[in-house]
Formats: structure tokens, sequence, C-alpha cells
């Protein structure tokens, strides 16, 4: 009884010396500094018009050769299941972008079916996307496809993905 007692004066002394709550509204203040565009259907997304997708990357045949060449060049060092871990890991890494890097780190190379490349690389090139391509590598344990990115017009290509072959 004195503990349930002590307990309700504690309570009662907080309450009363706490701050009441005001009721008094905040006025809105806008922080917008042009109109909002919701939907493509409203209105252009960027202000005079749109940004070309490829903001200044043109598909020309050194970036499509230069990607072709990343995407068989990692396939290889992929397609290398007799590796050590860490050999395996270092070789490929070099192909790839940081996330892929962090990503395939904690692969084991015994897991990985294919044990080399059997013909070369096709693109699939979106014409609206100057930064990024998927390429198809053929392989003894079917087609893999990887996803490739570039940072801008003159930077190298890096695989962001490999997709192993769906059957």
């Amino acid at each position: 009884m004195k503990k349930s007692l002590v307990l309700t004066a504690l309570v009662l002394l907080c309450t009363a010396c706490a701050p009441a709550a005001s009721t008094t509204p905040v006025p809105a203040t806008s922080t917008a500094s042009a109109p909002v565009s919701l939907s493509a259907g409203s209105g252009p997304q960027t202000p005079n018009g749109t940004v070309p997708a490829t903001i200044g990357i043109s598909w020309d045949q050194p970036s499509k050769d230069a990607a072709v060449d990343t995407a068989q060049k990692a396939m290889a060092d992929f397609a290398r299941p007799g590796l050590e871990d860490k050999q395996w890991a270092n070789d490929l890494a070099r192909w790839l972008t940081p996330q892929a890097t962090a990503d395939y780190s904690a692969v084991d190379p015994a897991n990985v079916p294919a044990t080399r490349v059997t013909g070369p690389a096709t693109l699939t090139v979106d014409e609206a996307n100057g930064y990024g391509i998927l390429a198809a590598v053929p392989t003894d344990a079917g087609t893999y496809s990887l996803q490739l990115l570039r940072t801008g017009p003159g930077a190298p290509w890096k695989v962001n993905r490999l997709t192993p072959p769906t059957s």
C-alpha cells in the first residue's frame, strides 16, 4: 500500500511539472522554388524540355568493342571453378564495379558451373542509355547475361552483374 501511494505521488508530481502541450497551429511554410510535376502527362519533368538520355555519350563502335572485350574477359575469369577462392576473387575484381566486387567476394568458385567461354559476346544496346549495356556471353554451361556500366564516355566498362543461364 505504501509503495503504491509513493508511485501515485511521483506520477502526479511528474505530470504537474511537465510542460503543457501547445494547441496553437504551426504556420505552413513552403520551400518549393518551382512548381512540381508529378507525372509525365502533366508537363515536362525537366526545365526547358528533356535532357538527352545518353547525356553526351554516343554509341560508337569503339564503345561497343570495349564492352564486348570486357564482357568476354570478365566471363573468362568468372568461369574458373577450379581456382583457389582468393585468386579467383582478385582476378575477377578487376572487371567489376565496386558493388559487384563486394557481392561476388563471397562466391565459392567451385559452385560456378561454367568452365570456359565458348563464343563471342553479343550486345543488347539501349540507345537511350549511354551508361549501361547488356552482354550475352556463351559458355559451356549456357549463355550468361552480364550487365556492364560505365561512369562516362571515356570510362572503362565494369561488370555490375553476372546472371547465369535460366535453364
